[in-house]
């Protein structure tokens, strides 16, 4: 009995920790446990991760301030791993030192990290802070379904917010602080759970957030944001903190946002506020620290900031204040009235034009009148003329068509080296501003003397580098480095291709900027090639995002193909020598905001010593399925194109998302198999939110074309000319059969 007794002495400590352990912790699932290793690999084994080993029990890891991982019935709930490394803000070196000392290796990839972690599909907590993580957030960030809490800051990921995360509906706090975020916003009314916002230390503008009332906490401090403060924010109810010091925001401080009942931190620190603040305005009850410090505001303080000086901080030095207290360091008022002027440019024009509208409305009446009886005249003509010449076109393409059977083979190529370059072609650069040598000052300013925070990528071609014009256009700066023997003036032979890299359905080169630095014997050339910026969504977020994708039915779908061909059309016969070899891929198609297409990351030759380059290129992001092309077609870089160019169409087809060589086999065995048989075979094979948006033949033609660009011998393959025809032509029969009413035949 007394043996009896010790042994249960022994054993009652383990049973008392089994009884105090929550059910809800378990060992997770060996899918998840496997995940968790490829993680720590991904990370490339950081500091806090290094003692995990194959016998680590990870959902009873002790809880750190670096390391916590949370298990809720065999899941991962929560995990949270905070590393040593430094943040973007913490550095003044140049891009090339923290891009190697403080971010993981080139190896690192932030797609592969997230496409391995989006797999805990029960995660509701996930913070990963100060780990070096670099590259642009990926758009399947919204594949966590359970997500409440975000926090990936002090890191080195760059480009802009996904528009993806606007669909993580139970977002209680998004925190991406100290990073290198820049453009706009995405609209994220639509997150209604979304209590905190911490987006500071970005480069995040030029306007101020479209984000939902529910909000606690909204910190932009240290961005690029140029608005007046958001009237509409009076009906933020359960507003706590907000903070957007540092910005340039201008105009009046509202005295509602003083007295909001719930604020209890106000910064509006540096920036370029100005006017009178009302001195009898009331300060909230739950006001505890308010910074109005440099900006450029006039007048007295409220009376309240007076009151609440015992119990509160109150900040305002660096203005133009009229204040009893001796050596608080304010302006005189002309500064303020000054530099307010200049914050805010009045549109001096604009009211002049104005004033002196009424006095015009008489001529610009019998003028408009003029035009109105000419302009009829002139449709009548356009009309009668439009109508024969496209019945006689028409009569052309039929006559074609039904000689080719849908076979696209690829047309003559003159053999003399000359291109005919059509007159289309040629006015394809309306719209896009002229084309122009700029200074290096004026590409420092753009750049903000190149400024880290602006890097977007940098690679063996140079880095490439996001920046602003003076006239408040956005552009991409591509900088690439020439060591060459000669003299300097040499290197304008060589940059002649750059002024005709302009088309509609391309990312068009907007010019350029030449330095040079004579080092005996060598020269060394800095080339800054300034392309247009497209602030829209590539094709492959088009079509991964379900609500835009059922945006694109058939008609958008084949307009932004032919748009696609056309750019294509461009870059083979529209400049001389042709360029060929253009990384065509779903994610280099972006769409601008009336979802043209325009081709990206395209070759531009500039030869230096066999010099070539691809715009903005990364090898890694190199699709799998160019392997199989690559020992199909070794030297054709023409033909290359044209099966990157079928994979594209595959793609908008069937909507379904290609990873790999085996998978555009598969497919493309399907819609053979599918236009060779019966219409409910090809049906199966397309994506299914375009049915009843096509016509048959209209969608033949595409898939036979398709079919045709991804054959294996790439002699086979059709010319872009051929490409380009047949999508036309699906387009034309898809017009003639939707406008006839005709709906019984439609798939």
């Amino acid at each position: 009995m007394k043996n009896l007794w010790v042994y249960f002495s022994y054993l009652f400590p383990a049973i008392i920790l089994v009884l105090l352990t929550p059910s809800s912790v378990a060992q997770i699932t060996t899918s998840e446990n496997r995940i968790l290793f490829q993680v720590q690999k991904l990370l490339e084994y950081p500091q806090v991760l290094q003692g995990w080993n194959r016998w680590t029990n990870l959902c009873f890891l002790p809880p750190s301030p670096s390391l916590k991982i949370v298990c809720t019935n065999g899941h991962v709930t929560e995990l949270t791993i905070i590393g040593n490394k430094s943040s973007p803000s913490s550095h003044t070196h140049k891009a090339a030192s923290w891009t190697s000392l403080q971010t993981l290796s080139g190896r690192f990839s932030i797609d592969s990290l997230f496409k391995a972690m989006t797999k805990l599909s029960n995660l509701k907590v996930l913070s990963l802070v100060s780990l070096g993580l670099w590259g642009p957030l990926p758009a399947k960030i919204n594949r966590f379904w359970s997500l409440e809490v975000l926090n990936i800051s002090s890191n080195f990921i760059y480009g802009e917010i996904p528009q993806s995360i606007t669909s993580m509906r139970n977002l209680r706090s998004l925190v991406l602080v100290d990073n290198l975020f820049n453009g706009t916003v995405p609209d994220l009314q639509r997150l209604a759970s979304l209590e905190e916002l911490n987006l500071g230390g970005n480069k995040l503008g030029p306007q101020f957030p479209s984000v939902g009332k529910n909000l606690v906490t909204i910190i932009l401090r240290n961005n690029s944001i140029r608005s007046h403060i958001p009237p509409q924010l009076v009906h933020f109810d359960k507003l706590e903190v907000f903070d957007v010091s540092s910005n340039e925001f201008f105009g009046n401080i509202p005295s509602s946002l003083i007295s909001k009942p719930s604020l209890q931190y106000l910064n509006l620190a540096a920036n370029h506020l100005s006017g009178n603040l009302l001195v009898n305005t009331a300060c909230g009850s739950s006001l505890k620290f308010v910074d109005i410090s440099h900006n450029l505001l006039v007048g007295e303080l409220p009376s309240c900031f007076g009151s609440m000086s015992s119990k509160a901080t109150v900040l305002y030095s660096g203005n133009c204040l009229s204040t009893k207290k001796l050596n608080d360091q304010q302006h005189p008022y002309s500064y303020c009235k000054k530099e307010g002027a200049l914050a805010v440019k009045p549109p001096g024009k604009k009211l002049k034009k104005e004033s002196d509208s009424g006095t015009k409305v008489g001529l610009v009446l019998g003028i408009i009148g003029g035009i109105v009886v000419i302009g009829g005249l002139l449709v009548v003509l356009i009309v009668f003329i439009f109508r024969k010449s496209k019945a006689e076109r028409l009569d052309h393409k039929m006559d074609k068509f039904v000689a080719s059977k849908y076979s696209a083979r690829a047309s003559p190529r003159p053999n003399n080296g000359t291109r005919h370059i059509p007159q289309a072609m040629k006015q394809a650069t309306l719209g896009l501003p002229p084309y122009r040598n700029f200074t290096s000052e004026e590409i420092e300013d753009a750049t903000n003397n190149f400024d880290p925070s602006n890097l977007i990528e940098e690679g063996s071609q140079g880095q490439l580098y996001k920046g602003w014009l003076r006239d408040g256009s956005v552009v991409l700066v591509k900088c690439v480095k020439i060591k060459q023997k000669g003299l300097p003036h040499s290197i304008m032979q060589h940059i002649e291709v750059l002024p005709n890299l302009r088309h509609r359905h391309m990312v068009s080169v907007l010019g350029h900027c030449i330095t040079t630095e004579q080092d005996h014997p060598q020269t060394t050339s800095t080339v800054f090639i300034v392309f247009e910026h497209i602030s829209n969504v590539s094709l492959r977020d088009q079509l991964a995002d379900g609500r835009k994708r059922e945006m694109l039915k058939w008609p958008q779908r084949m307009a932004i193909s032919i748009g696609i061909a056309r750019g294509v059309q461009f870059l083979h016969t529209g400049v001389a020598p042709g360029i060929f070899g253009n990384n065509l891929k779903m994610e280099n198609i972006l769409l601008d905001d009336s979802l043209n297409a325009k081709v990206s990351r395209y070759n531009i030759p500039l030869y230096f010593s066999s010099y070539y380059f691809i715009f903005s290129s990364i090898p890694l992001l190199y699709p799998k399925y160019k392997l199989l092309s690559n020992t199909c077609s070794t030297n054709n870089a023409e033909k290359e194109d044209i099966y990157q160019l079928g994979v594209i169409l595959l793609e908008v087809i069937t909507g379904k998302q290609i990873e790999s060589s085996s998978e555009i086999e598969e497919l493309k065995d399907e819609l053979e198999r599918g236009s060779s048989e019966t219409t409910s075979v090809l049906r199966s094979a397309i994506d299914p939110s375009l049915r009843g948006t096509y016509a048959y033949e209209s969608m033949k033609t595409a898939v036979q074309i398709t079919i045709n660009c991804l054959s294996k011998v790439s002699s086979q393959r059709p010319s872009i000319e051929d490409v380009l025809w047949n999508l036309q032509y699906s387009m034309q029969v898809q017009e003639s059969w939707t406008s006839s009413g005709n709906l019984s035949t439609k798939l």
